[in-house]
């Protein structure tokens, strides 16, 4: 569920924001390989997913939520998941698909966090969206792998709370402690031996 929530949010941000509506052209998720590239017959904004790694940031914590039968519950924090999408063009010209490619990469870089309404599931985190650092060999490497040649792209990088651990019901809270005292005995230096009594005199 959570790869396909992320990839439904990005679908409706690019459609919503680029000038690409559902008759002119297309968001796709598919592998760019060249029997794909062959069927195409509109302009397509394609994000493949070919990386999926745990992200450096810490692990996100969860507020306490309670149920419809009042019991309290927690869970552990989630740890984050970084996704690595190759963002790419494909028009009917170089031109043309530079022109939708660019678009894409303003619109992506206009945000840090997708905005609520792209967001139609309940996740445990804001969508964090991010171009990826420089590493044109990574990138010639995996267009190579693709056998498409390589093509005018960016990297973007996703980061998403996982859903990791289960909501399980949070320990009881000590609200009261009880104190309890009993005499101990002690040793007599006044009588022979030292001998050890009890109570008071």
């Amino acid at each position: 569920m959570l790869i396909p929530a992320v990839e439904d949010a990005l679908a409706a941000y690019l459609r919503q924001t680029l000038p690409l509506t559902a008759d002119q052209g297309d968001i796709s998720f598919e592998a760019p390989t060249p029997t794909w590239a062959e069927q195409l017959t509109t302009p397509v904004v394609d994000a493949f997913l070919y990386s999926i790694t745990r992200s450096p940031q810490p692990p996100r914590a969860s507020a306490p939520r309670t149920t419809e039968g009042g019991r309290v519950e927690r869970r552990a924090p989630l740890p984050l998941v970084r996704l690595g999408y190759l963002v790419s063009a494909w028009a009917d010209s170089p031109r043309a698909e530079h022109s939708l490619l660019g678009d894409a990469l303003t619109r992506l870089m206009s945000v840090q966090v997708l905005p609520a309404w792209a967001v139609e599931a309940e996740l445990n985190s804001s969508i964090q969206v991010a171009l990826a650092a420089d590493d044109a060999q990574s990138v010639a490497l995996l267009w190579q792998s693709l056998g498409t040649g390589h093509k005018a792209s960016f990297v973007l990088e996703v980061t998403v709370a996982s859903d990791a651990y289960d909501w399980e019901a949070a320990a009881t809270s000590v609200t009261e402690v009880a104190a309890s005292a009993s005499v101990l005995p002690r040793q007599d230096p006044a009588e022979p031996g030292g001998a050890w009594r009890t109570g008071q005199g």
